[in-house]
């Protein structure tokens, strides 16, 4: 099965620098190098489209803007490529975001992917209007999902929830194809809903070990649901033609965090309640040595970004390497991204995706389908 790889649309602004943002920080200054207009990120589309890229993933919160939005009217400027759409399903009521993934589809010809984002912390939440905890967030999120894929099914939906209520729910038109749901999170409580109401369990960019663990973890509790589910893996990459090239820039991006700013984004991503905000932030310590925590994992961008914190950095062919020791563990989707994203989607389709489809782990997923080259 040929890997598939997904690009990043930077709803928060981009730059040659990393803006930071994300699990209650704001984004940083950087963000106003390149405006998240539409017409930016719809040539970062493009070239992810052309390149060879599956789809795109695009993040929710405060920190950036909506995802629904921006990527629908980005989708009337590309062809093929797909939106992975972030969102919060206590912001929604199930019935009314079933609607609006069938209408997605309809008028973008099949290209909504959902990755559910439960919420990690209570302070934004609560600017939201959410004043659940943690537990009762997932807990909600897997009632959702449940009412959700039922309506998708075409199943008149009745429920009297712990924290959602519907009567009579149903869907005038079903969704054509159903949205594959993409679904993260490191507690107890986040495996659960995993197991029982999503395709595809992401897990951010950790050393291999831990990634397997993970795998591992997920897999024996969706066997119980007598279900199995795909795995993804979310990563910033730095790739160039020589190894020194990539380190060098890695070097660039890391001299340009400025110590006040990297206190302030530690400080307030230390008060996250996420088990994966806090898995990210031991990798580094807050520190600025020892940022290379296994061969081409590189934990620097994690100073000044919430969540995704790990960038693979190196050369073509050892980018490509860790990619496939990655899917040795059962990784077989990869959610990449990079500064500038525009530059950087060149940078990995042109060096890296050649060596894999050599490789034979990747194949062009629109190859000989109109205007888009192999």
């Amino acid at each position: 099965m040929s890997l598939a790889f997904h690009w990043f649309l930077p709803t928060n602004g981009d730059s040659r620098h990393v803006v930071g943002g994300g699990h209650g920080s704001p984004a940083t200054a950087t963000g106003g190098d390149r405006p998240p207009t539409v017409n930016y990120l719809s040539q970062i589309a493009r070239a992810a489209e052309d390149l060879g890229f599956v789809g795109a993933l695009t993040p929710t919160g405060a920190w950036c803007e909506d995802a629904w939005l921006t990527t629908a009217m980005v989708s009337q400027r590309t062809e093929r490529l797909k939106f992975l759409v972030a969102f919060r399903p206590g912001f929604l009521s199930p019935t009314f975001a079933a609607q609006m993934a069938s209408t997605y589809q309809r008028q973008t010809g099949g290209r909504l992917m959902l990755n559910v984002v439960t919420g990690g912390e209570s302070r934004e939440q609560r600017a939201y209007g959410d004043f659940l905890d943690k537990d009762a967030r997932y807990a909600r999120t897997g009632e959702f999902l449940g009412i959700v894929r039922d309506l998708w099914d075409g199943k008149t939906v009745d429920l009297a929830g712990e924290h959602l209520r519907v009567e009579d729910a149903r869907l005038a038109r079903l969704p054509d194809p159903v949205p594959q749901v993409y679904f993260g999170g490191s507690s107890p409580a986040a495996g659960v809903v995993a197991a029982r109401h999503a395709d595809v369990y992401l897990t951010w960019g950790e050393p291999p070990g831990a990634v397997a663990e993970k795998i591992a973890w997920v897999r024996r509790l969706a066997a119980k649901e007598g279900r199995s589910l795909r795995f993804g893996i979310r990563l910033h990459v730095i790739t160039r033609d020589t190894a020194e090239q990539a380190w060098a820039e890695a070097r660039r991006l890391l001299d340009g965090f400025d110590e006040a700013t990297v206190r302030a984004v530690q400080e307030g991503l230390g008060h996250s309640e996420s088990e994966g905000q806090r898995r990210m932030l031991a990798l580094h310590g807050g520190g600025r040595d020892g940022l290379e925590i296994h061969p081409n994992l590189w934990a620097g961008i994690g100073l000044v970004r919430g969540g995704a914190g790990t960038a693979l950095v190196g050369s073509h062919a050892e980018v490509a390497d860790r990619i496939a020791e990655y899917h040795a563990l059962g990784i077989d989707e990869f959610i990449l991204s990079g500064y500038p994203h525009l530059e950087e989607a060149y940078w990995f389709g042109e060096g890296v995706l050649p060596i894999l489809r050599e490789r034979g782990l990747w194949n062009h997923p629109f190859r000989g389908e109109g205007r888009i080259a192999a």
